[in-house]
C-alpha cells in the first residue's frame, strides 16, 4: 500500500493561521532568480547565450525586467520539502513570504528563453545585422631598403 500524499488545498482553503509551506513541495527552494540588465547589443546577447549553455538555466522577462533563473535545489531542503535550517535560514528566506509565492500558480512569463539558440534567434530579430569582419585580402609583398639602394620586393 502506498503512503498517502498530503492533500494540497488551494490558498483560499487554508484555515486562519495555517501555513502554505505545510502543503508545498518547496518550489521556492528549487531555484533562484536574479535580475539582469536588458540586453541591447550583440555582446549582451552573447553573454546570455553563455548562461544558457550551462544547462538548468533560463532567461525570462516579467513586467519588462530580465532575469537569470538557475534551477538548483537548496542543500537545506529535506526529502519531505522542509527547511533543515529553518530557525537559522538566510535573510532572503526569512524575508520571503507566502503572500505572493507561486504555491498555486504556474510560471507565466512575458518572454522565456531556455536554449542558446532561442536567445540568438531573438537577438537576430531585434538587433540590426551584425557587421561582418572584413576578410583580409592577399598579403602585400614585404619591401626592404638598404640606405642608397632602391627598395626591393621579396
Amino acid at each position: 500500500m502506498k503512503p498517502t500524499r498530503k492533500t494540497r488545498p488551494r490558498r483560499d482553503q487554508l484555515k486562519p493561521g495555517e501555513c502554505l509551506c505545510n502543503y508545498c513541495t518547496g518550489k521556492c527552494c528549487r531555484y533562484f532568480s536574479l535580475p539582469i540588465d536588458e540586453p541591447t547589443t550583440w555582446d549582451d546577447f552573447d553573454a546570455i547565450r553563455w548562461y544558457l549553455a550551462h544547462g538548468r538555466t533560463m532567461i525570462y522577462v516579467e513586467k519588462g525586467q530580465w532575469y537569470l533563473l538557475v534551477l538548483t535545489r537548496c542543500q537545506y531542503l529535506t526529502a519531505d520539502d522542509r527547511c533543515r535550517i529553518y530557525l537559522n535560514r538566510p535573510k532572503i528566506c526569512r524575508e520571503y513570504t507566502t503572500a505572493n509565492c507561486e504555491y498555486d500558480e504556474d510560471w507565466l512569463f512575458d518572454k522565456l528563453f531556455e536554449t542558446p539558440e532561442q536567445i540568438w534567434e531573438y537577438a537576430e530579430a531585434v538587433l540590426p545585422p551584425r557587421r561582418r569582419r572584413v576578410q583580409p585580402g592577399p598579403a602585400l609583398p614585404v619591401i626592404s631598403g638598404n640606405g642608397s639602394n632602391p627598395a626591393t620586393v621579396h
